[in-house]
């Protein structure tokens, strides 16, 4: 979507009422609230300035599409001089080319959205021993350095939508189309999702479907489960910008793609906010998805690698932008941005991103 306009944050450290009246005449700033404490410039940081690296981990899915669109805009509207994105094309190891290749351009941060929460350690420590911060988008790291981590709390992700099945599917058979369980985004919906029924609604039957976020892999997995399970009763999809039309052709192909409020209907909540969701949510293909803030990503990343590149760092806490930045238990910091629960109630909701973009 059109990127929200924001006016050039204030970094300067001076305190008092200057401070004060500098945050309070900033919109959308992450003045006190945030927890900034401030700092020295990092090595070769330049107090802010610098070229900063953007790696994306794929451009197949609708939502990395339009978090790829994002950038540009948020890198201007943050005054952070962004390169061109690089996309690592689904591949871990390509990830860490493309950490490695930024790096030797000269690059003073880096914005990277892992594919391997354990992989990308490799790419995180070549970055630290030449000083480059790091802000991770998306996927936390299981170890490695890294600023920030910008991403919404996935394991309410899992929970919201077990409540959601729970609430319109008394008993029987639900799917969990998983995704990939080396990213810490696959795990921490997967465990959720199953944790919640187990606790909360154990008249459900949880079947899974690994699909390392594949399209394919999710429609030749669904096809054969269909095949020895007719009777499923709701599918909860992890991330809608690759499973949604695999999905949708599937039960299309097997006459089991009925509306919401006719016989039959398969209740199924999905993750992402991409608009091709709530085009399904409007026709009642689908229910409910939890929207990932694709242009929030974009925003809080340019916002952070820009702080880091200042020598800023923050504390764990409540925010201004309506989230909480937690320590997590590797140490990290994360930033834990809302990402609401769509349905047909409020799918029109000017407000979500997914109805901002084409």
């Amino acid at each position: 979507m059109p990127g929200r306009t924001v006016r050039k944050r204030n970094r300067s450290n001076i305190v008092g009422v200057v401070a004060i009246a500098a945050c309070a005449s900033l919109a959308l700033t992450a003045c006190g609230s945030t927890k900034d404490t401030g700092g020295s410039a990092a090595a070769g940081g330049g107090g802010g300035d610098g070229k900063v690296g953007v790696i994306l981990p794929l451009l197949t899915s609708p939502f990395w599409q339009s978090y790829n669109d994002y950038v540009p805009k948020m890198a201007k509207s943050e005054g952070v001089d962004a390169l061109k994105t690089v996309n690592s094309n689904s591949d871990p190891s390509q990830q860490i080319t493309d950490i490695n290749n930024q790096l030797n351009q000269g690059v003073k941060g880096l914005v990277v959205a892992p594919l391997d929460s354990a992989a990308i350690e490799a790419g995180l420590d070549q970055a630290d021993r030449k000083g480059v911060p790091v802000v991770a988008v998306d996927v936390a790291p299981d170890k490695g350095k890294v600023a920030m981590v910008v991403r919404a709390d996935n394991v309410a992700y899992g929970t919201k939508a077990c409540d959601y099945l729970g609430a319109h599917v008394t008993s029987g058979k639900v799917v969990q189309i998983m995704g990939d369980l080396a990213s810490v985004n696959g795990r921490d919906r997967s465990e959720a999702f199953r944790s919640c029924v187990k606790k909360k609604y154990p008249k459900l039957k949880v079947l899974e479907i690994p699909a390392k976020w594949e399209s394919d892999t999710a429609a030749s997995k669904l096809d054969t489960l269909l095949n020895a399970n007719p009777d499923i009763k709701g599918i909860y999809m992890q991330a809608g910008g690759v499973y949604l039309a695999p999905t949708l052709q599937t039960l299309k192909s097997k006459h089991l793609l009925r509306t919401a409020g006719q016989k039959g209907h398969i209740v199924i909540v999905s993750n992402d906010g991409i608009p091709q969701e709530f085009d399904a949510i409007r026709k009642g293909q689908i229910d409910a998805t939890v929207s990932q803030p694709a242009d929030a990503y974009a925003k809080y990343g340019m916002y952070y690698i820009k702080a880091a590149m200042a020598g800023k760092t923050f504390k764990p806490g409540p925010t201004d932008h309506d989230s909480t930045i937690v320590k997590l238990p590797s140490g990290i910091l994360e930033d834990q941005l809302p990402a609401p629960l769509v349905t047909k109630k409020n799918v029109d909701d000017p407000k979500l991103w997914g109805n901002t973009v084409k």
